[in-house]
């Protein structure tokens, strides 16, 4: 094989072993204080090749104990207590006990016992949402509320130590890793991405704004329509191409019988002129990536039908189609270096791999999705090239091959409902980079509204890709929209990527710490029972949490409404300013222009300054910062010059940022980096949300005064400092102990009651008690007693209760 082999260290250090020897038809394996494998082999033939969910098996070995006597076994660590009785594995004789803040009926795993994880599992995520229309079942994770969650690895595919693959000793093996965190659920993560490697760093331009769609584009109207979006001031990074890139239904395909899904030769009535196209790409700043549906092989009127058959010993003049066959590792290798490389060569980046055919293939345990998706990932990497694959999952272990395509879901509010927690699940299982059909793809209905709340959840996905199948009908241009729905469409995915310097330190922290860009609120605060009935909440990264909306606006408030948990602290939605205390569980309610998005006190969160970015997520010269007082707070930007394949070949540029709140003082900087080139100079603007009113505001380069503009906008306070050498240090000065304003209420109930459809006269004295001088609770009453749209006193009860502090 020509194909660079994935770094693996199979092989277990014998100090973390025990069992397996001579004629012994057991072995456990301790890889972490929570993680032991068991294995049971009649035969005694126990497997210490990679496996798609283990690759790493020599991990540090942690410190256990061991009671070995005739008729058992005890290995005891610091997170687990495991029994044996050295025969066939049973629910009787084989059994763990997890340590920590777990009750014991709960917690005790037993191999084989009918699974009760029903009530406790958290679930993972799954190969694919086609034809989904809401929720689905999950494969699962790694964690659950009573502990521990096994894996079984029993039936997967073997790596082979030249690089090549295998299915599994066909006798009766057992071989599964048990997880037994608790709910210390991130150190659980941690373990699994150890065991099976971590999430690789994904090029800068993958993060923004992707254009997809299943339609006959000619290579004019696709280049006419990139333009448009430029016209529009929406930037784009990735430039998609489905189906029709290729030959789908002329003559040479009706002769050939095949059907057309399959092509690797250009349409040249839509494209005559592929390498001018992709020229003109290019130069708009945008990657390109064309779909490849695999499974119907080479037909002989491909261009390169002849040179495949060449390489692959086949007669070329009796015109017979070659088969797809992913096992064979002479037509592997052909299907790389001809078919995909000319087209590589002519400016493709990536592919979009849509296999939809199974998990069979000619080696009985070989999936070709998993085939697919590995070795597509390692030969993306050559040269210098940043790695990428585009395609569905195929089980644990598949964090390695990022992108996630999630698959073609029916345009509904129920499938939109599911896709926040779908995503934030998935995180329990490592796969942290869905690329989800932002709109739906299928069926469904038009609703201009459903259409906009995707996009506002789009620019909070991993991935933000617009499309839709090959219905003229359904097309996602911002412009096709309601003036309502366009305006605010482009104004979200201007900010996603106004978000690329913060999303691209998050993917930098995802590949270095094991920090999937989205958590679940449970991976935090696993004691609150309110984490886990809030699955739709999820963090966007260290500083941002975020409450999708997923149902529409009601017709008296017009505005959208979902139940949230705000962890403890306060809390400043980054949209509408409005402070919150934390610790509570409350139903918001936002109108269309707005997106729940909650930065805690101590928040940073760094963004392009621009308001209008251009394509191609390039690192922008001037930053803007948004920070929320009220306790310390750290960021760390990461940027690079988009060389090296993977995380530890970068020469990152590293500006830290530190926010002390006790002297009010944020700190920028210097830079740390090896890189030769960084920017030398950078303009910054430093937005404090909600920042009650201070005495003066200075800004210290290198310890000296510097000249800023400081400004006091709707939700707080701006300060602009220019030409600030990358290798100084900044210091913003607000004084001590600086304070989050109180939120001005009635300004958003007055808009509120402005929008409302409702009686004037109603409003008016609504008005009237909401602005009267009198206690809380005398308000709460009279509102009460105005007998209102339940909507609507909702509405109100959430601004006059979101800041206690203006009711003291």
């Amino acid at each position: 094989m020509k194909h660079r082999r994935l770094p693996a260290s199979p092989v277990a250090n014998p100090s973390a072993v025990v069992g397996g020897t001579g004629n012994l038809r057991y072995r456990f394996t301790v890889l972490a204080p929570g993680l032991v494998r068991f294995e049971y082999s009649l035969d005694s033939a126990f497997e210490d090749r990679a496996s798609t969910l283990a690759i790493n098996r020599n991990l540090p070995v942690p410190s256990f104990r061991v009671v070995d006597r005739e008729d058992g076994l005890e290995i005891i660590t610091e997170r687990f207590h495991l029994r044996y009785d050295k025969q066939p594995f049973s629910a009787n004789g084989l059994r763990v006990q997890v340590k920590g803040d777990v009750t014991n009926y709960h917690s005790q795993w037993r191999y084989g016992e009918p699974s009760q994880l029903a009530r406790w599992d958290l679930g993972g995520t799954a190969r694919t949402l086609d034809g989904a229309d809401g929720k689905i079942p999950l494969g699962p994770g790694v964690i659950a509320r009573n502990g521990y969650m096994m894996l079984d690895d029993s039936q997967s595919m073997l790596f082979t130590d030249d690089g090549w693959v295998t299915g599994r000793h066909q006798s009766e093996t057992i071989d599964g890793y048990l997880f037994t965190y608790g709910r210390d659920y991130k150190d659980a993560i941690k373990a699994f991405y150890a065991l099976s490697g971590s999430q690789p760093l994904l090029p800068r331009w993958a993060l923004g704004n992707w254009w997809s769609r299943y339609y006959k584009y000619t290579a004019e109207e696709y280049l006419t329509l990139m333009d448009r979006f430029k016209v529009e001031g929406i930037p784009l990074s990735v430039a998609v191409l489905d189906m029709d890139w290729h030959w789908v239904e002329n003559e040479m395909v009706k002769k050939s019988g095949f059907s057309g899904w399959t092509g690797y030769t250009w349409n040249t009535d839509l494209f005559p002129d592929p390498g001018a196209f992709l020229v003109e790409l290019r130069k708009r700043d945008l990657k390109v990536t064309l779909n490849d549906h695999p499974a119907d092989g080479v037909a002989s009127y491909e261009d390169l039908y002849e040179e495949m058959c060449e390489v692959l010993g086949k007669d070329a003049s009796l015109q017979d189609p070659i088969a797809f066959d992913i096992t064979n590792k002479t037509f592997l290798d052909a299907y790389f270096d001809i078919l995909l490389r000319a087209l590589e060569d002519q400016g493709i980046d990536f592919w979009w791999i849509d296999w939809q055919q199974g998990s069979f293939s000619a080696i009985p345990g070989v999936d070709p999705l998993w085939m697919l998706n590995h070795f597509h990932f390692l030969r993306n990497s050559r040269g210098n090239k940043r790695p990428m694959t585009f395609s569905r999952f195929a089980g644990p272990g598949s964090h390695r091959y990022p992108i996630g395509f999630s698959g073609d879901t029916v345009v509904t509010w129920e499938s939109l409902d599911f896709q926040p927690e779908f995503t934030a699940t998935s995180s329990n299982i490592g796969y942290g980079w869905w690329s989800h059909d932002i709109g739906g793809h299928m069926h469904g209905y038009k609703d201009d509204e459903l259409a906009t709340r995707w996009v506002q959840l789009g620019v909070f996905s991993p991935i933000l890709r617009l499309h839709s199948t090959n219905n003229p009908f359904n097309s996602k241009e911002p412009w096709g929209f309601t003036i309502e729905a366009y305006k605010i469409m482009a104004d979200a995915l201007r900010l996603r990527h106004r978000l690329i310097p913060y999303l691209y330190s998050m993917n930098v922290r995802s590949a270095r710490d094991d920090e999937p860009l989205v958590q679940p609120l449970y991976w935090e605060y696993p004691d609150q029972e309110e984490a886990y009935r809030n699955r739709n909440m999820f963090f966007f990264g260290s500083s941002l949490i975020v409450a999708p909306l997923t149902a529409p606006r009601d017709a008296v408030t017009r505005r959208a409404r979902m139940r949230a948990w705000l962890p403890p602290g306060k809390h400043v939605d980054i949209f509408s300013g409005i402070v919150y205390d934390g610790n509570r569980e409350i139903w918001i309610y936002r109108s269309l222009d707005e997106y729940a998005v909650f930065a805690q006190e101590g928040s940073i969160i760094p963004v392009d300054a621009a308001k209008t970015p251009g394509n191609g997520c390039k690192t922008p010269e001037s930053l803007e910062v948004i920070v929320v007082v009220g306790r310390d707070g750290s960021f760390d930007i990461y940027e690079d010059d988009g060389n090296g394949s993977g995380i530890e070949d970068v020469d990152f540029v590293h500006t830290p940022i530190s926010y002390n709140q006790d002297i009010g003082t944020l700190s920028v900087g210097p830079v740390v980096t090896k890189a030769k080139s960084v920017v030398g100079k950078r303009d910054w603007t430093f937005s404090f949300l909600m920042l009650d009113s201070v005495k003066c505001i200075r800004a210290l380069v290198d310890n000296a005064e510097w000249e800023s503009k400081i400004s006091v906008t709707g939700k707080g306070v701006e300060i602009a400092v220019e030409g600030v050498p990358a290798t100084a240090k900044l210091e913003i000065i607000l004084g001590y102990n600086p304070q989050l304003a109180m939120t001005d209420v009635s300004k958003h109930i007055f808009r509120l009651l402005n929008d409302a459809c409702m009686l004037f006269d109603v409003k008016q004295e609504i008005w009237s008690v909401v602005t009267a001088p009198i206690p809380l609770s005398s308000r709460l009453t009279r509102l009460h007693s105005l007998d209102l749209d339940a909507r609507l006193l909702g509405a109100l009860q959430e601004l006059i209760l979101a800041d206690s502090r203006c009711n003291s």
